[in-house]
C-alpha cells in the first residue's frame, strides 16, 4: 500500500483560514471592549458638565439671593427703565454705570462675572450709587470659568424676569444630555433648553434692556439653557409656553 502523499498546499490554506478566524475573532472582541468604554466616557462627559454648570447656578443664585436680603433697599436713584425688578442687580452693561462712575468697565457685556449689588457700598466715583460687584477680590466670592467649550454665563433682568443663560455651538451629545438632565432637576418653568443648533436665532426676551441693541438671544447653531430666577408672565418660555 502506498503511503498518502501530504498536500502541502491545502494545510497553508487550512492555516491561513485559521488566521482570518483568529483576526474576525479579535477585531470583534476589539470592538465589543470598545463600545462600552465610549458610551462610559460620553456618559462620564456629561455627568461632569451636569455637575459643573449646577454647581455655577447655585453659586451665582446664593450670591445674588445675598445681595437682595442685604440690601433690600437698593439703589433710591434707578428709575423704572433701569430696574425692573426691585432690589435685584440691573444689568452690568446698563449706562447706569457710566453715568455714575461706579467702577467702569471697558467695553462691558452682560456677563454674570460683572454682576453689581444695588445698595452694597463699593466702586470709585464721588457719585458712585453703591453697586458694588459681587464676585471679585472685594467681596471673596470669585465665579468659576464656564465649562470647556461653553460661553460665560449671561445676567438678564427686564421686562419678562431676572435669569442666567449659558450657552455652546458645540455639537457633542453629551452636552445635550447635561442639560437634559439639569431641565429635569428643575421645576416645570425654572429652567429650559433652548435648542438653535439646526435653526437661526431666536430671540429669549420681550424687552431691549438698556445697554443692548436688541433682545437677548439664543443664538444660530447654538444650544442654550436658562435658569429662572424671577419669572413673569411676559416671558418668552421656548421650553414650556404656558409658563408661569
Amino acid at each position: 500500500m502506498k503511503t498518502p502523499v501530504r498536500c502541502r498546499a491545502c494545510e497553508r490554506g487550512s492555516a491561513l483560514i485559521y488566521i482570518l478566524v483568529a483576526v474576525a475573532l479579535l477585531a470583534a472582541l476589539t470592538v465589543s471592549l470598545m463600545e462600552p468604554a465610549g458610551q462610559q466616557s460620553q456618559s462620564q462627559n456629561a455627568t461632569n458638565i451636569y455637575t459643573e454648570l449646577d454647581g455655577q447656578i447655585g453659586f451665582i443664585t446664593s450670591a445674588i439671593s445675598e445681595c437682595v436680603l442685604t440690601h433690600p433697599d437698593q439703589d433710591s436713584e434707578l428709575t423704572s427703565a433701569e430696574q425692573k425688578n426691585a432690589p435685584y442687580p440691573i444689568n452690568p452693561s446698563d449706562p447706569y454705570f457710566d453715568s455714575q462712575s461706579a467702577d467702569p468697565l471697558t467695553d462691558p457685556d452682560d456677563s454674570a462675572k460683572y454682576i453689581r449689588c444695588p445698595g452694597n457700598p463699593g466702586g470709585t466715583g464721588s457719585n458712585n450709587q453703591d453697586h458694588a460687584r459681587m464676585f471679585g477680590g472685594t467681596s471673596g466670592k470669585f465665579l468659576p470659568p464656564a465649562p470647556q467649550m461653553f460661553n460665560d454665563w449671561e445676567y438678564y433682568n427686564g421686562a419678562d424676569g431676572v435669569a442666567i443663560t449659558i450657552s455652546t455651538d458645540k455639537t457633542d451629545s453629551y452636552i445635550e444630555t447635561a442639560f437634559a438632565r439639569l431641565n429635569d432637576k428643575y421645576s416645570q418653568c425654572e429652567a429650559e433648553v433652548i435648542d438653535q443648533r439646526s435653526a437661526g436665532s431666536l430671540n429669549i426676551t420681550s424687552d431691549v434692556t438698556p445697554g443692548s441693541s436688541s433682545e437677548r438671544s439664543c443664538a444660530s447653531g447654538n444650544i442654550c439653557f436658562r435658569y429662572w430666577i424671577v419669572l413673569k408672565s411676559t416671558a418668552v418660555h421656548v421650553d414650556t409656553p404656558d409658563c408661569p
